[in-house]
């Protein structure tokens, strides 16, 4: 039934046939908002299941592979950073620790998956996914929600959710690229597969000598990785499939480190961080005319080893992470239908000069979504059982409704709560009374058009605000410190979107985010969260297999710290880049990244790379 590739654009999803699409009427009740003529995009982040994208009122974006391949390289910041309200941190060059702040909100309150796993380390300090170890090419697709949205997806949803989808696709895809800091990046893509038989393979090889990450220092700081995925879709009934995702990632990174004494600056050092990862699901999808139903079982885990430079271990964790999940959908009549889910996940972590710990967690949720019309509407609820804190409730809902053929409205309502990480709960710091950390974001937007495509406009208000925040407090009990629900936040700002094809292949697109991150109690700014900041982007298609694009960032000054004391001031880095294609088979490529060797920092002490040309090749079969 050929159904993979709609597995590609919303993984989550129950995947539908063409057939389908052609005789169901509940996915014409699914897609009413969108205009015959233009194929619709669909997102897994609103609902936890494939839906148009203007079926929602919640602020979504999706970048699909098309621009991934025409922003070039291996980080995926470049590409993240064409999202309105994400802000970036990074210690170091590639491969270095990663933070992503969507709409102010702290890294460990993004959710994150790839292939529908939870993909975050369990033994890390918060909880945070470190997009260091992430590569563009192996990605198909990033599906971004902004706002808090714990009733579809459990903890960790406060400030948004990323949902990842791995590459796989029929034929065969090879890119090598080189460039500066001695940069070597190849990459492989291959599928086979029938109407009812599906097999994807992907795999990567970077390594670059990369420069110093300490501000202060001249040695440099190399990372390498290797990885490989595979993608499996087997049709054993005419409504029934068979899927499964197997995902591995083997990487080295060489680490600065501090002074034992004051004045504790970051220096160089001959440390390294082997990190592996290893994660995946297996399950079965059922589709009906009126019920979809998904269950997996998912596994995702992490291994870290700090090594001196006579490569012994100083410190070594493993962070694991077992779920059990259900999905469904079931249509009521009309353009009434009910989504709904559970799941059961297990988190367990072993670190050095800690006891291993694990805990579990329970959660179930309900959502009834109307589409009559121009008007779109969802409202849901869910609840979770925490073996420590107990039980928690969220709710959210939304709607969107189309003004015209061009221009539609969109709000929504989202509650998220984060549970305690493990060490926050287990460490030699840690505190078993901690309440799980929550938040309320409410937005409200217009927008027109299709992000890719004409003329594109949108503006998003938002809010959200915050309570019981974990943070580290010394006390009299506990002088060494403790881990306690001590800060409470607030963003709040604005987000604006443009785009438009001046000429026939050429397009101009700009995003824009002031982000008012306040700490409630103290009245400063939270750490490393600039207020303003955007990127305009370009991209020229010209008539005889020439393509042009440049990337311009913006961004605002920020401060380091809590106390608002250590200053990060803004920059700018301009990206500039050129493909020519021999035919439908073979690119030639290359870029020049921050043309004008702009020096900035996104962590205090940390370098950013300088001007870096690089030049590739793409072929495909």
């Amino acid at each position: 039934m050929y159904k993979y590739p709609f597995l590609l654009s919303a993984a989550l999803a129950a995947p539908l046939s063409a057939q389908d699409v052609a005789e169901s009427d509940s996915v014409d009740e699914e897609i009413v908002l969108t205009p015959l003529a233009i194929e619709p995009t669909i997102t897994v982040t609103a609902n936890g299941l494939g839906t148009d994208i203007r079926n929602t009122g919640q602020p979504i974006t999706v970048i699909e592979r098309e621009e991934i391949e025409d922003v070039q390289g291996a980080d995926v910041t470049r590409v993240l950073r064409r999202t309105p309200g994400l802000s970036f941190s990074r210690s170091g060059g590639l491969g270095s620790l990663t933070s992503v702040n969507v709409r102010g909100a702290s890294p460990e309150q993004l959710l994150v998956l790839i292939d529908g796993v939870r993909v975050a380390d369990p033994a890390s300090t918060s909880g945070a996914y470190d997009f260091g170890n992430l590569l563009s090419p192996t990605v198909a697709k990033f599906d971004i929600l902004r706002g808090s949205n714990s009733t579809i997806w459990g903890s960790d949803a406060v400030g948004g959710v990323i949902d990842i989808t791995t590459r796989a696709q029929t034929g065969m895809e090879g890119t090598v690229e080189y460039g500066a800091r001695d940069t070597f990046l190849a990459n492989v893509s291959a599928g086979a597969g029938n109407d009812g038989l599906f097999v994807g393979l992907i795999g990567s090889w970077l390594q670059t000598d990369g420069f110093s990450a300490a501000e202060s220092g001249t040695e440099n700081d190399g990372y390498e990785q290797f990885a490989v995925g595979s993608t499996t879709f087997v049709d054993l009934a005419p409504t029934l499939e068979l899927f499964a995702h197997a995902n591995y990632r083997s990487s080295r990174l060489d680490i600065d480190g501090f002074q034992s004494e004051a004045p504790f600056a970051l220096v160089d050092s001959l440390d390294t961080q082997e990190t592996e990862e290893a994660f995946g699901d297996i399950g079965l999808a059922y589709y009906g005319n009126d019920l979809t139903l998904r269950g997996a079982y998912s596994l995702s885990r992490t291994e870290r080893d700090n090594l001196d430079s006579e490569n012994q271990s100083t410190f070594a964790s493993n962070g694991r992470s077992d779920r059990l999940q259900l999905r469904g959908e079931y249509r009521l009549l009309g353009g009434l239908s009910v989504a709904f889910g559970g799941e059961h996940e297990w988190t367990s972590y072993d670190v050095d000069f800690e006891e291993a710990a694990d805990v579990e967690i329970t959660g179930a949720y309900a959502q009834l979504g109307w589409v009559m019309g121009n008007l779109a509407v969802h409202a849901g609820g869910r609840v979770d059982d925490h073996e420590l804190f107990g039980s928690h409730t969220s709710f959210g809902g939304d709607a969107s409704y189309r003004l015209s053929p061009e221009w539609r409205v969109r709000a929504s309502i989202g509650e998220g709560f984060k549970a305690p990480s493990l060490y926050q709960l287990y460490s030699f710091y840690g505190n078993r009374d901690l309440r799980p950390e929550e938040s309320t974001s409410i937005d409200i937007g217009v927008e027109r058009g299709e992000r890719d495509r004409g003329v594109y406009v949108a503006l998003t208000g938002f809010r959200r605000t915050s309570d019981d925040l974990i943070g580290f407090a010394f006390t009299e009990a506990r002088p060494n410190g403790v881990y306690q629900n001590t800060a409470e936040a607030r963003a709040q700002g604005l987000e604006a979107e443009a785009g438009i094809d001046l000429l026939e292949g050429l397009r101009i697109a700009a995003v824009y985010a002031f982000v008012d991150a306040e700490d409630r109690l103290t009245d400063l700014r939270l750490a490393r969260r600039p207020r303003h900041f955007g990127t305009l982007f370009a991209h020229w298609r010209t008539g005889f297999a020439l393509k042009l694009g440049a990337d311009l960032r913006i961004s605002g000054a920020s401060y380091d710290n809590a106390a608002n004391t250590r200053r990060l001031d803004g920059y700018e880095v301009l990206d500039l880049r050129a493909a020519y294609e021999f035919g439908e088979n073979l690119e030639l490529y290359g870029r020049v990244e921050n043309v004008f060797d702009a020096n900035y920092q996104t962590v205090f002490g940390y370098n950013t790379p300088g001007r870096g040309a690089f030049v590739g090749v793409r072929a495909r079969m």
